[in-house]
């Protein structure tokens, strides 16, 4: 790059000196991204060398470079100084066409019974059933049929669930918005894991909360960084993906759940316990809200053990009293969940057809993790045998950021998601996550690994089509 921008800079921080040198000069660096002026893996000047241009000090444009990695502007990587990351680029859904990688969605297995099972199921749902009043406005939270089958769905990982204290919801997404506006109104933070489900940030964002990120090990959240955050006082719930947890598929052990239960008790702090894909697991660990039932809000649903589509959640309140609140937050945010979808939930967890696709969909996430450790076996991944996602670090010393590798996969028809995404604590590892379920084929999803392994072993062959 020509050094007129840097000299641009120099004029813009004199204009501008009421404004911090530091955050000034990340402003600068994201104006001329936006701009066009500097290009992802752009060079950026040594820090001595800026200093001198600015006319700053060593320590303030250090700090500055510090500011724009923490936005994840740019990278730096020992002997090699610091790069434009540039945008993190958006990857729009696919309408098929090519192997879905970007939401994380569950396997579809193949068959005919699986299909026929399904449609049968449908079929005498709406041949038996009155449907007007499926058409008419209902009480939030689910008749009693359909609380009675989200005991029973419920039950798989949360014993002697008492039904006046669930509610059927539409989907898990609504779920935690009903709950941040609910429990943000007692201001605070709400803690989460360094990497977290994005879906979570956007609501955040949408909400103007904070999330606080716990420093994380590999067993999840650190007690001692949870505690450290209680004692401030400004903690107004604990969030938790707990078992195969998003991004890293990891299941937090049942010790440190219980260290993480018993600071949320001492403080009197609410937990938020995500169980999207707790049915996915043949071995049960006691959940949080086993652990602690008077401050445990446990969700989960059907959308990651049975299709995305089927948007429907359940959630088990603390209290009786909780469970009206948080019915009322969700009313007011979602007036109610399709009883036309909780009446067809209902019939498939009642004639065990959930049951015959939740082993199917294990059965064939067996197979394709077995085709991951196939064809990924030189790099360093996390999976769980249950699981349809894996979290995959890119090989040391690699050129090109997650971002980078988001892109070129895009190029070559794979999607893939960047740690960028998941980050809460804006220093995002080397590593993306892959989904091997969604609407494809065994096939397309083995192709699509050979793909990723390539480009991981061989980058150099995928530079012409690059950025």
């Amino acid at each position: 790059m020509s050094k007129n921008i840097y000299d641009r800079w120099a004029d813009a921080l004199k204009e501008h000196h009421r404004r911090p040198a530091y955050l000034m000069i990340a402003d600068l660096m994201a104006d001329a991204i936006n701009s066009g002026q500097l290009q992802t893996r752009d060079r950026l000047p040594p820090l001595r060398d800026l200093a001198v241009t600015l006319g700053l000090n060593y320590a303030t444009v250090t700090r500055g470079y510090n500011e724009a990695k923490k936005r994840g502007l740019i990278d730096s990587r020992p002997g090699m100084g610091s790069f434009i990351r540039g945008k993190v680029p958006s990857i729009p859904l696919s309408g098929g066409s090519s192997y879905e990688m970007t939401m994380n969605s569950p396997i579809e297995p193949e068959g005919y019974d699986i299909e026929a099972m399904l449609r049968q199921g449908a079929l005498k749902l709406l041949s038996e059933r009155e449907i007007f009043p499926l058409l008419r406005y209902q009480d939030f939270g689910g008749g009693i049929e359909d609380k009675d089958a989200g005991v029973r769905w419920l039950g798989k990982c949360l014993p002697d669930v008492a039904t006046e204290q669930v509610l059927v919801c539409p989907g898990i997404h609504s779920v935690l918005v009903g709950l941040l506006t609910l429990l943000g109104r007692k201001g605070g933070v709400i803690c989460v894991p360094d990497l977290v489900y994005p879906g979570l940030k956007a609501i955040a964002a949408q909400l103007s909360l904070t999330l606080h990120a716990l420093e994380c090990d590999n067993e999840g959240p650190l007690p001692r960084s949870f505690e450290q955050q209680c004692h401030s006082g400004l903690v107004s719930a604990l969030y938790l993906n707990p078992t195969l947890t998003n991004p890293t598929a990891l299941t937090i052990p049942l010790k440190r759940r219980q260290s993480l239960a018993d600071i949320a008790a001492r403080f009197n702090v609410a937990i938020i316990e995500d169980d999207a894909y707790a049915a996915l697991p043949e071995q049960h660990i006691p959940s949080m809200a086993e652990l602690l039932p008077e401050l445990t809000w446990y969700v989960t649903g059907l959308s990651k053990c049975f299709g995305a589509g089927l948007r429907i959640a359940y959630v088990y309140a603390p209290s009786k009293r909780g469970c009206q609140l948080l019915a009322g937050a969700m009313r007011a945010l979602t007036v109610m969940s399709s009883p036309i979808s909780n009446a067809l939930a209902t019939q498939w967890i009642n004639d065990d057809t959930a049951d015959r696709m939740l082993a199917a969909i294990r059965a064939e996430a067996a197979i394709r993790l077995q085709l991951a450790h196939q064809h990924l076996d030189k790099f360093s991944f996390q999976a769980d045998a249950h699981g349809f996602h894996l979290w995959l670090r890119l090989p040391a010393h690699f050129s090109w950021n997650p971002s980078d590798i988001a892109v070129k996969l895009r190029e070559q028809g794979v999607s893939a998601v960047s740690s960028a995404a998941f980050s809460t604590d804006n220093n995002p590892p080397d590593a993306i996550r892959l989904c091997l379920g969604g609407s494809n084929s065994r096939k397309q999803c083995e192709d699509s690994l050979i793909v990723v392994a390539d480009m991981l072993e061989y980058p150099e062959h995928f530079v012409t089509v690059g950025l």
